[in-house]
């Protein structure tokens, strides 16, 4: 097989979660401890910090990644799900796994796969944690699929948990109250395995102190020991000033970033009590080149200017909350959202936080899960949103493009499979 074909036995022959929902979901670890048992336990074979949380656990995975590399660490990353190209989901100091390893691992354990019926995150993750064992990684950085406490990754025992923060989000499988779903988070939190916390909540906040005590785990939240405060964009950078004063420039837009920078700093402020030596100018040059030294999309990204065309992933209603913050303070002429969702989202609550004044291009992603342009389009209008229904993102994209004066706002999102598409649509 080649590179191509060994992606595509991947989504034919295994579940996909990000594509069909909720019939590849395999809660347990059962199945991922049979796969790697039959790997020899590569996740055993490199040190790891595990990131968990609803929104902001990809930033932060990315920004903690780049201050390691800035380090002159050898950094394992693995994150999902990816936009553009499947190999943006593991990569090494920013490196994408090399095509010819992802052949080879697909060809050498088809066997195993047909023994384990693994689902599609399951491989794909024994994928990375044997490649970056092999590869010899001083450190490597996993972001949780799904939850914590039954997602797969929950087989490292890392030298550091963080869980960024709590919201509504995939409820059918990880409960319908907040403390349900902190629940869930904290499942990664490990035996005298240091956490830190994002963002805490009335409701969230005692069961992470819980479950911390119950594993003689000392914790630490970061709203009590850090904040940072917006000062000003430069160029497509943001600079941002902590409590204790100190200046930061930051490669990420977007005000929603704040607690995952501060969350990032504490954290790092961490692992340095675990032996590994980063200065204050490695972790400045890590936060201000983060896109460019781990590849991050999809965050706040400006695909143009004249008119300004921004994509973000943001896609469960805190996301959205957080994008329709960044909205307002923006100036333009007129407003135009590109926008999909998927079917298992809770829509019509999505919708109702979208801006009313803004032009909308209503359109779906090519994946079994997306819900149709033309039913959200009809959930818009009950919201009270106005625009036309695109049956391709291409086709959504050609419109706004034709239609946009050079001083409006374009805005991509509602999934990652939005901008996923947008981006190659745009890249081409």
């Amino acid at each position: 097989m080649n590179y191509d074909e060994s992606i595509q036995y991947l989504y034919d022959r295994l579940p996909v979660f990000y594509r069909v929902g909720s019939q590849a979901y395999k809660p347990g670890l059962d199945n991922t401890i049979r796969l790697l048992n039959a790997l020899d336990n590569p996740q055993t074979r490199f040190r790891s910090i595990h990131v968990a949380g609803t929104n902001g656990k990809g930033s932060v995975s990315h920004m903690i990644a780049a201050v390691l590399q800035s380090a002159d660490y050898k950094v394992g990353l693995y994150t999902s799900p990816h936009l553009v190209d499947f190999r943006e989901r593991i990569r090494i100091n920013g490196e994408m796994i090399d095509k010819q390893v992802v052949v080879d691992f697909v060809e050498n354990n088809k066997l195993l796969f047909n023994e384990v019926q693994p689902s599609f995150f399951e491989a794909t993750m024994a994928m990375a944690f044997q490649y970056f064992a092999d590869c010899k990684v001083d450190i490597a950085i996993i972001e949780v699929g799904l939850g914590g406490r039954l997602d797969s990754t929950n087989v490292i025992l890392p030298e550091l948990s963080v869980i960024t923060n709590i919201s509504f989000d995939h409820v059918g499988f990880l409960g319908n109250t907040l403390e349900k779903i902190a629940y869930e988070k904290a499942g990664i939190i490990k035996e005298y395995v240091p956490v830190v916390i994002g963002e805490a909540l009335p409701e969230t906040r005692p069961v992470f102190e819980s479950k911390a005590k119950e594993v003689d785990a000392s914790i630490v939240f970061v709203e009590d020991v850090k904040r940072m405060i917006f000062k000003e964009y430069v160029g497509n950078k943001m600079v941002v000033e902590s409590t204790d004063k100190e200046l930061f420039t930051i490669g990420l837009c977007g005000n929603y970033q704040l607690k995952n920078i501060a969350t990032t700093i504490v954290a790092v402020e961490q692992i340095r009590k675990s032996g590994f030596q980063i200065s204050n100018s490695d972790l400045r040059k890590g936060l201000e080149n983060v896109c460019e030294l781990t590849g991050l999309k999809g965050r706040w990204q400006l695909l143009s200017k004249n008119p300004t065309m921004v994509a973000d992933t943001g896609h469960n209603e805190a996301g959205i909350r957080y994008v329709v913050e960044q909205l307002n303070h923006q100036t333009y002429s007129r407003l135009r959202i590109v926008f999909g969702a998927v079917n298992d989202k809770d829509v019509t609550t999505i919708l109702n936080l979208l801006p009313r004044d803004a032009e909308y291009y209503f359109t779906q992603a090519q994946i079994p899960r997306a819900l149709s342009a033309e039913d959200l389009k009809t959930m818009a209008e009950s919201a009270g949103l106005k625009g036309k229904a695109y049956s391709t993102v291409k086709q959504a994209l050609e419109s706004v493009i034709s239609e946009a004066s050079s001083t409006d706002f374009i805005f991509i999102g509602g999934s990652n499979f939005i901008v996923g598409e947008a981006l190659i649509e745009l890249e081409n």
